[in-house]
């Protein structure tokens, strides 16, 4: 059963017509003291929560009362009714234990798409874990991803909850920790898996382009729009949409993004009628966002929206005893693709690799299975291979890392790879592992003089 309440009956009355023909049973009140009564004795599906139940507009009745249903019913999702005016109330009670939020006058498609991901979250909270990662291994999804430590495990297994949900999810984590092969695994078990998988590295998104290249644009819409395009939202209609790097997204575009989330609408240029969209969102970040919110660069009501669940990928450091299984994953592909059968790591070479220490992550880590299998013609690579490959990075003997600042050691870095591919700024982004755009964040970051051919 669902639980509408609101004091307003031409909503009620909606509402219940709304989800009883899609086959929900409804009741619902126009009180907070009738919601509690029945909170009290019934434990609805969910519950469809106004934030004003009197000529006081404050919301305080609201966010009393959803304290108050969380008392009794601390696991029923609850869903917010707000208006526009009040979106900041609606992240206040975001932040004491609803779910979500949707404004009015709402779209009923993305209703019923809150809800039924809301209750299906709720349910899936109740599946088993499994704790061991051979269990997880006949998952076919999960083929790519190498290891088996508690960390990644207990992230597979959140994956394995809330990929089946149309749930949007912000991946977390350091840059190289595997965040885009996180978000193809929503979408492999997700009931989209058939549906198209659009990635979109925000990072290297300027605010000019970041219209044209989301919604698209008709012909004629500016200069240089010699034919129709389709946008990346588009594109992913009816499959899953991954935008990596949202903390470096503009606040101008983070608007823009915002409407298409909250109503899964958008114009492209040039165009006067609103194309309607379905899809799943999965974002991702190296960016610690809420800090973002506080300096004011990242809207706190766009951060609601896209972290409904939140899985935070783990640093190499934090799951060393992957660190062999990956290696030799890389190594195997390596030996397959370059046609060298019967390389093998020796047994003091994956010790070394564990007490390397890995800013990168798992990206440095390849690079560097790569770069010394490729210079190497010997079929076994022990350590001393990999310390003469090395970047300069490894603990200490003392087992304390040698004083450098992160923004010192990324400076050098960069330009070693200048000096490596000079006048070449796509070969110097690629080595990197990053976007042309981040590249050239980082040297207006260090004042790094450039010029590029291409």
């Amino acid at each position: 059963m669902i639980l509408i309440i609101d004091d307003d009956p031409a909503v009620r009355t909606s509402l219940s017509l709304l989800f009883g023909c899609n086959g929900f049973e409804t009741h619902s009140v126009a009180t907070p003291d009738e919601a509690l009564n029945v909170v009290r004795k019934i434990k609805p599906l969910l519950i469809i929560l106004d934030l004003n139940f009197s000529l006081n507009i404050s919301g305080e009745e609201g966010l009393d009362l959803l304290s108050k249903i969380r008392i009794f019913q601390p696991k029923v999702p609850v869903v917010l009714i707000t208006a526009w005016g009040s979106i900041q109330l609606a992240v206040e009670g975001m932040k004491r234990g609803a779910v979500n939020f949707i404004t009015k006058p709402w779209n009923n498609f993305q209703l019923l798409d809150i809800v039924r991901t809301s209750i299906e979250l709720a349910e899936s909270e109740q599946t088993s874990v499994v704790d061991h990662r051979e269990a997880l291994a006949k998952v076919e999804a999960f083929d790519a991803i190498v290891g088996k430590s508690p960390k990644l495990v207990a992230i597979l297994n959140s994956i394995m909850r809330v990929a089946p949900t149309n749930a949007p999810v912000l991946i977390t984590g350091e840059s190289g920790t595997g965040k885009e092969m996180i978000a193809q695994a929503i979408h492999d078990l997700s009931k989209r898996r058939g549906e198209p998988f659009i990635k979109v590295n925000l990072g290297g998104l300027t605010q000019s382009l970041f219209e044209s290249e989301m919604f698209g644009h008709r012909k004629g819409a500016f200069t240089d729009a010699y034919t129709d395009r389709k946008g990346r939202f588009e594109l992913a209609d009816k499959g899953t949409i991954f935008l990596d790097e949202i903390g470096d997204l503009d606040p101008i575009s983070q608007v823009k993004l915002l409407r298409v989330l909250q109503d899964r609408t958008f114009e492209p240029l040039g165009e006067s009628r609103s194309k309607t969209v379905d899809i799943r969102v999965v974002c991702a970040t190296n960016r610690d966002i809420p800090q973002l919110i506080k300096a004011g660069l990242f809207r706190e009501d766009l951060y609601y929206r896209i972290n409904l669940i939140t899985l935070h990928m783990p640093p190499l450091r934090e799951r060393v005893e992957d660190i062999p299984l990956l290696a030799d994953a890389f190594l195997a592909g390596i030996s397959e693709r370059e046609q060298r059968v019967g390389m093998t790591l020796s047994t003091d070479a994956k010790e070394w690799l564990k007490s390397h220490y890995y800013s990168g992550n798992i990206r440095q880590l390849k690079n560097l299975i790569e770069r010394v299998a490729l210079l190497s013609s010997d079929t076994v690579l022990n350590s001393t291979h990999f310390r003469a490959m090395a970047e300069p990075e490894a603990p200490s003997s003392s087992g304390v890392l040698d004083v450098m600042s992160l923004d010192k050691a990324e400076k050098e870095v960069i330009l070693k790879a200048l000096q490596t591919y000079p006048n070449n700024l796509t070969k110097v982004a690629k080595v990197l592992g990053i976007s042309r755009g981040a590249l050239y964040r980082r040297l207006d970051k260090f004042n790094i003089p450039y010029e590029s051919k291409s």
